[in-house]
Formats: structure tokens, sequence, C-alpha cells
């Protein structure tokens, strides 16, 4: 039997210049506390400015490079937006207002719970991170903050918002530091294969029984979804503090 003669296929393909646009967006976090309002705006102010220092590049400013349309940051130590403000409501009142069912997303008064600054909003030359605290009259608080997709994802400000709870519990220093390394990710020379001799085992396996209890499920409280009454904002620029 002939095998079918294969013939070759050409074709051109036109590309478009890789773009990020998708990226270029402002996101928004929510987290409500029941006590500890009091003192919040001052505590979470002070660990932000401690915790800017490792984390530098978050108070610079994102630029845009015109000939390829590459964002770069330029670390300019400008700092990051913060607002302090106090609101007239109860956190049960909030939560009443979901309908019974909690606090759900999407909240109703986002814009009160997170200031808009003039000249927050946007991507370019625009400060990366926005952060309220808002004092409720139960005691309790809320913690918001807009933040820059560009500069980094979930998991980097998750990193970068544990620092921030590690200084305000009074730790001199976070857990995990920062790597701003990038040539570590460029590529090595392959390390040479090496021969390892084997030698032959018989193997001793010993068995031991073990009766294990079963862990009971873990209850986490579901996310909660707000409305908030008026408040009244004072906000100001927090920048890198450095401690002796």
């Amino acid at each position: 039997m002939q095998t079918p003669a294969m013939t070759m296929l050409g074709f051109a393909v036109r590309r478009r210049q890789l773009e990020l646009e998708t990226l270029r967006v402002q996101v928004q976090f929510v987290h409500f506390y029941r006590a500890g309002g009091q003192d919040a705006a001052g505590v979470i102010q002070r660990a932000l400015a401690a915790a800017l220092v490792p984390y530098y590049p978050l108070a610079g400013r994102v630029r845009e490079v015109e000939a390829r349309k590459q964002l770069v940051v330029d670390c300019t130590g400008e700092g990051v937006l913060f607002v302090e403000a106090d609101a007239d409501v109860r956190l049960e009142e909030v939560e009443d207002a979901g309908g019974g069912g909690g606090l759900r997303a999407p909240f109703p008064c986002m814009d009160q719970l997170l200031f808009d600054v003039e000249g927050s909003g946007g991507v370019l030359s625009c400060p990366l991170l926005l952060v309220q605290v808002t004092r409720l009259l139960c005691g309790g608080f809320v913690f918001a903050l807009c933040l820059n997709h560009t500069i980094c994802d979930a998991i980097g400000i998750s990193q970068f918002l544990l620092a921030v709870s590690e200084h305000a519990r009074g730790l001199p220093a976070p857990a995990v530091q920062p790597s701003w390394f990038r040539e570590l990710l460029e590529a090595r020379n392959q390390p040479e294969s090496q021969r390892f001799l084997t030698t032959s085992w018989t193997p001793c396996i010993r068995r031991r029984c073990q009766s294990t209890s079963p862990r009971g499920p873990s209850t986490s409280r579901p996310p909660t979804s707000q409305r908030s009454g008026r408040a009244s904002h004072h906000h100001s620029a927090t920048h890198p503090r450095h401690t002796r």
C-alpha cells in the first residue's frame, strides 16, 4: 500500500503587538472588623509607612514608555494615599441592609467606604494604592483599599498586607521579605549530568498501625456586604518610614 505524499503548507501570520490593556485597571478590596476601631487608623497608617520601606515600588508611580507602550515603575517615593473617616452607622445596620444574608458584594455604599480622591483614579502617574480606614459607631471599623493592578496581583497585595499586619502587631520586620532581583529569572547554563554508582540493597519495611481521629469541618465566616451612612473623610499621603 502506498503512503500518500505529504505536501508542504505555506501561509503567513500577521500578529499585532502584545498589549496588556486588560490589566490596566483599579481593583478594590474591603474588610470589616467588629472591634478595634478607636486606634485603627493611627496603627494602620504607621504600619503602612513601615511596610513601604521594603516594598518601596508601591510608593512610586507607573509610567509608560511611549515608543513601546511598555509600563515601567518610577520609584519616586511619593507614597500612597491614606484616608481616615468616621461613619454614623453600626456594623449591624450594614449587615441588615444586605437582607439578612450578611455582608455580600456588590456593596451599595462603596463610594463612602472608599473615597474617590481627586487624581487617584488613573493608572499612569497616580498613586498605586489608596487606603481608607472608617470608624463605625459600634467600635468596629472598615479597612478598604484600591490597588493599581499593574503593580501586583492578588498574591502580591496579600503579601504586602501581611507585612502591614505584622508591623501593626509590633513585629520589627516582616517574616517574608520581598525580592526585587529580577536577574534571578534569567536563563542559566544547564548543569552537567553526573553518573551515580548504585549498589543492590534489600529494603527493610516496618509498619505501624495508628488510629487517627477525623477532624471536624472548619468553619469560616462568609464574605460580607455593606451599606454605610454618611462619612467624613480626611486623606493624606503615607510615605515610607525608615526606623532605626
